[in-house]
């Protein structure tokens, strides 16, 4: 069954979040995963707002949990955590 990641992410740090960027999408992309939407405009009606949203798509529940324990996706964690806030959920789709 089809699996979502959804982040919602303050950047703090823009230079070292770039550094997350660059290992980030090749790990994502290693495990099957398909960006949806990765910025872009926003409108957030409830909450707190978030500058950038992402939703990535994986094929299963299994593989996008892979993907984020991966060493490669550990690793870019690593330059994340020193350069934003944000929340990252994963959520099974409906088929």
């Amino acid at each position: 069954m089809t699996a979502y990641w959804m982040t919602r992410v303050n950047v703090t740090d823009p230079d070292e979040y770039g550094k997350y960027a660059e290992l980030a999408g090749p790990a994502i992309e290693k495990y099957g995963g398909t960006f949806l939407a990765r910025g872009g405009k926003t409108v957030s009606l409830e909450g707190e707002e978030y500058a950038r949203n992402v939703v990535i798509q994986f094929d299963s529940l299994e593989q996008a949990v892979a993907c984020y324990n991966s060493p490669e996706y550990r690793k870019a964690l690593e330059h994340s955590a020193k350069s934003s806030v944000r929340n990252l959920c994963i959520v099974e789709g409906l088929e």
